[in-house]
C-alpha cells in the first residue's frame, strides 16, 4: 500500500498495478528536507553510524579490567595506563637523511624547529667568506649547512 503501510497489500489485476504504479510516488507528503534525509541515510543503507572513536570499540578498557562487551581482562595486559609512553618515547623518529642533515648542524633528532633555525643562523654567520675577511677555504662546509637547512625546510621540521 506504500510508505508508512508496509506489509499491507493491494489486491490488484495487471492491468490495475501498473495504472496504481505509473500514479505511485513514494515520497508524496515529504518536504524536500526529509527527502534530502532520505537520500543520505540511503547512501549507508538506512543503518545507523557513528564517528571515529565514539562508539565503544574507540574507548579503553575500565580499571577493572572489565570490557563493556564482556570481555575481562583480569591481568590488565591491554589496560592503556600500562602501555602508556613517556615523553621522551613518543619523540619523532627522523629518516636517515634527516638525521644527516642534523648532524651537519651539529644538533641530535631532540631539536625542534627554534634550535634548528638558531643553530643555522649561527654557522652561516661564522663560516661566511664575509665574516671572514674573504677566506674562501671554509665555502663548502658553508654549502653543506645551507643544503642541510634547506632540506630540514622542505620535511617541515625548520
Amino acid at each position: 500500500m506504500g510508505r508508512l503501510r508496509e506489509g499491507q497489500y493491494f489486491c490488484f489485476c495487471l492491468d490495475h498495478v501498473r495504472e496504481y504504479n505509473a500514479s505511485y510516488n513514494y515520497f508524496q507528503g515529504m518536504t524536500d528536507a526529509d527527502v534530502a534525509r532520505y537520500q543520505k541515510d540511503a547512501v549507508i543503507g538506512h543503518r545507523p553510524t557513528w564517528a571515529m572513536g565514539a562508539n565503544g570499540s574507540g574507548r579503553g578498557f575500565r580499571e577493572d579490567g572489565v570490557d563493556p562487551t564482556g570481555f575481562t581482562d583480569p591481568l590488565g595486559i591491554f589496560r592503556r595506563a600500562a602501555h602508556a609512553k613517556s615523553p621522551e618515547a613518543r619523540r619523532p623518529r627522523y629518516g636517515v637523511a634527516a638525521m644527516k642533515a642534523l648532524a651537519t648542524l651539529d644538533l641530535d633528532d631532540t631539536a625542534d624547529a627554534e634550535s634548528i633555525k638558531a643553530r643555522y643562523k649561527e654557522l652561516v654567520k661564522r663560516l661566511h667568506p664575509d665574516a671572514n675577511g674573504g677566506d674562501r677555504s671554509r665555502e663548502d662546509k658553508l654549502r653543506e649547512i645551507i643544503q642541510a637547512y634547506n632540506y630540514l625546510k622542505s620535511a617541515k621540521l625548520a
